[in-house]
């Protein structure tokens, strides 16, 4: 899944280091540690999950569907949150949920 920037990293990586560097679950820090993901990438994870991931037109289609409002300033932790099951299902669900983000849009002019 190619995700914020140059870099690809799987989308539970950016998801987890992200919370991981708001000093959130001890999962994400074991996670950021193990893919040894550099302090810069982190900060500008969290820093789109802050300011651009609000302005998303997914996240502006769906933000009224939860109750209580995530906290985008505490995105993506207080977003997982918000689905259910264990931890590992509440993963991918908000994998899916995201997915729109990380696919490329088909040109229909060119076929493609």
């Amino acid at each position: 899944m190619r995700f914020l920037g140059r870099r690809v990293y799987l989308g539970l990586a950016v998801v987890l280091g992200s919370a991981r560097h708001a000093g959130q679950t001890p999962a994400a820090a074991r996670l950021s540690g193990m893919l040894d993901i550099p302090v810069r990438t982190l900060q500008r994870w969290r820093e789109w999950w802050q300011k651009q991931f609000p302005l998303t037109q997914l996240w502006q289609a769906s933000c009224a569907r939860f109750m209580p409002p995530v906290a985008t300033d505490l995105c993506p932790a207080s977003l997982l949150e918000r689905f259910a099951g264990s931890a590992e299902e509440a993963l991918m669900r908000l994998l899916v949920f995201l997915s729109p983000l990380t696919v490329k849009p088909i040109n229909l002019r060119e076929g493609r």
